[in-house]
């Protein structure tokens, strides 16, 4: 079967990748459609440190082929978007209702396929870049089949990560001002978010001006080239402000954006040994700031809930598919990708 296989060096489109058939507690799903995420880009550059070979991609959807044993909630035929908490469900932080901080999904890499007899690593837990691929029962989740696969592809990462960031991890309320700095792919699921919060007045900062129309259908209510003209628009500060490039610089300047008693979420990713700077004396004003890990979400609630937003037009998700690329196209999708020329790009099997 066909898949993008990262070997340390470049990637590349295979056609002669192997995967196994579903283990007790397992889904086989036959992937549709896999969004190109930027974290799929920062294990090529080494910005994610990852094993290799690793079998690449980790925000799709499909149908489900075959259920292991133990496995009822779906069945073969089912449409499913997948996450990548591949979260145990018994440990202490998941009967906490919080899966994100499950110790036993984060850091172990399985290795379901082969190629040529060598085993390859999964990313993400997920590998959405496969005709096929096997996850954890619980990272499969139902849909309904009216939901294009294109669009809920991107609900497994980038919907979960930005809309949770807003509603689970910052629990933005209605009124409250947000700024939010990188109107990509997470910003403008930040963005419609605070939108579906309530929040007021919301702003996009993003120096790409060709980002201003998405960002303002999205939910923000103004757009700026850079942040030097927040303060013209909230004179105090914004009671939330999500970074969303990674950029230590811009992390600094979040804190700095900040009015009393608020607060600022990381949601990009700068390298592993990157460190930001600022005044510890900006936060005593009951200032925060807070890490975000995938929107501090409950895939399973939570997919189910934005699919079903998306269905009573409340949420945008086919406006965020920028571009589709057959998976043999996978080098224009991340030059495209690179360039900022699309929101989101997703590949596609042919079925």
């Amino acid at each position: 079967m066909r898949g993008v296989v990262f070997d340390g060096r470049r990637p590349a489109v295979v056609d002669d990748l192997e995967v196994r058939a579903p283990g007790p507690g397992e889904v086989l799903v036959s992937v549709v459609a896999a969004g190109l995420c930027h974290s799929d880009l920062s294990v090529v550059d080494g910005t994610i440190p990852f094993p290799v070979p690793v079998v690449l991609g980790h925000e799709g959807a499909g149908v489900v082929e075959a259920v292991g044993a133990g496995v009822s909630h779906v069945v073969p035929g089912d449409h499913v978007s997948l996450s990548t908490l591949a979260n145990c469900g018994v440990c202490a932080d998941c009967d906490r209702g919080r899966p994100t901080m499950c110790r036993r999904a984060i850091g172990r890499p399985g290795r379901p396929f082969s190629r040529g007899g060598e085993p390859l690593y999964q990313f993400a837990a997920n590998s959405a870049f496969a005709e096929r691929t096997v996850v954890r029962a619980v990272q499969a989740v139902k849909i309904p089949d009216d939901v294009p696969f294109t669009s809920a592809a991107l609900i497994g990462c980038g919907v979960l990560t930005g809309v949770g960031a807003v509603l689970n991890r910052a629990r933005v309320g209605r009124g409250e001002a947000v700024v939010v700095i990188g109107a990509g792919g997470i910003g403008l699921n930040v963005l419609q978010g605070a939108r579906l919060a309530g929040a007021w007045p919301i702003v996009a900062v993003d120096s790409n001006p060709g980002k201003e129309s998405a960002a303002l259908s999205f939910g923000a209510t103004h757009f700026l080239p850079s942040a030097d003209g927040v303060r013209d628009i909230l004179p105090t500060g914004a009671d939330h402000v999500f970074e969303c490039v990674g950029h230590t610089g811009l992390v600094r300047q979040a804190v700095d954006l900040l009015d009393r008693r608020g607060q600022a979420v990381l949601l990009g990713m700068p390298a592993a040994t990157a460190e930001a700077t600022f005044a510890p004396a900006a936060l005593f004003l009951d200032k925060a700031i807070l890490g975000c890990r995938y929107g501090s979400s409950r895939p399973q609630h939570d997919i189910a809930l934005y699919a079903e937003l998306y269905r009573r037009g409340q949420l945008l998700l086919d406006e965020l598919v920028t571009e589709t690329y057959p998976v043999e196209d996978f080098a224009k999708a991340v030059d495209d990708a690179r360039a900022g020329r699309v929101a989101r790009g997703v590949l596609t099997f042919s079925r």
